[in-house]
């Protein structure tokens, strides 16, 4: 019952013809310039009439635009918008704001970093309660190679940026577990790019595991961080699958097309 009236007081202010736009707005955003009038309506089982309305409004206010065979695009309106929402765009506020809930679910510490050529810079900490305190904290640097975080991050670049780093084929060691040869290295970046996410099995410290994704920022690698969250080995065991799927869902919501970091 409590969740019925919820849901009822939630629609109370509900405006279907925005509704309506916004499912119209996602389509073309998803496939610009394929769809005409017609097909819209037939693919989001709205009536011509209401898809004419609509669309005629949307292109007058910018919204969307004619391309060529009568198909639609969006328009310029959203550049403009997408350029004020990327000024006012706060990556460490926005980390700040999602990770309190994961770490709450995880009951971990998660943390933010960003790339300085071969080196991580920690930007950002949610800390959780714990016996055992993590000492990387904001200001401080890593080897990137060593870490989940760095290895995130690297994982993006392309073959020639990565010599560009890395032009000696031997990397130090934090740990005896530290990856310490380039060429291991660059086998396991190409398969963290695939699968989305890092990997840190006591290679910056002894007795801790940590999974780290991408925060990715269109086609500019440099610009880009990551998150992750570190754990004692007992606790991996139990939760390594719920911690790579909270971190990859993480990084995906603090993502953009282009931001700067």
């Amino acid at each position: 019952m409590d969740e019925a009236i919820g849901v009822s007081e939630e629609r109370k202010y509900w405006v279907p013809a925005l509704e309506k736009a916004d499912k119209v707005l996602a389509v073309i955003a998803q496939e610009p310039a394929k769809h005409k009038l017609i097909d819209l309506s037939k693919k989001l089982e709205i009536n011509k009439s209401s898809m004419f309305s609509l669309l005629s409004t949307m292109e007058s206010l910018g919204w969307v635009k004619r391309a060529a065979g009568d198909t639609y695009a969006l328009g310029h309106t959203f550049a403009e918008f997408g350029s004020s929402y990327l000024k006012q765009y706060d990556l460490h506020q926005y980390f700040l704001d999602e990770a309190v809930s994961v770490r709450d679910r995880l009951q971990e510490t998660i943390q933010l970093a960003k790339r300085i050529d071969d080196q991580v810079l920690y930007m950002g900490k949610v800390e959780a309660i714990s016996p055992v305190r993590l000492q990387s904290e904001p200001g401080m640097r890593l080897p990137a190679h060593a870490t989940a975080l760095g290895k995130a991050m690297l994982s993006q670049l392309s073959e020639q940026e990565r010599l560009a780093l890395y032009p000696q084929p031997e990397l130090p060691k934090l740990t005896p577990l530290t990856i310490d040869n380039r060429d291991e290295l660059f086998a396991q970046l190409d398969v963290i790019r695939k699968q989305g996410y890092a990997l840190d099995d006591q290679e910056s410290v002894m007795g801790f595991r940590c999974v780290a994704a991408p925060i990715k920022a269109g086609t500019n690698a440099n610009q880009a961080a990551a998150v992750s969250c570190s754990m004692l080995l007992h606790q991996w065991e139990v939760k390594s699958n719920q911690a790579i799927e909270e971190m990859t869902g993480l990084a995906q919501r603090l993502s953009l097309p282009n931001h700067n970091l």
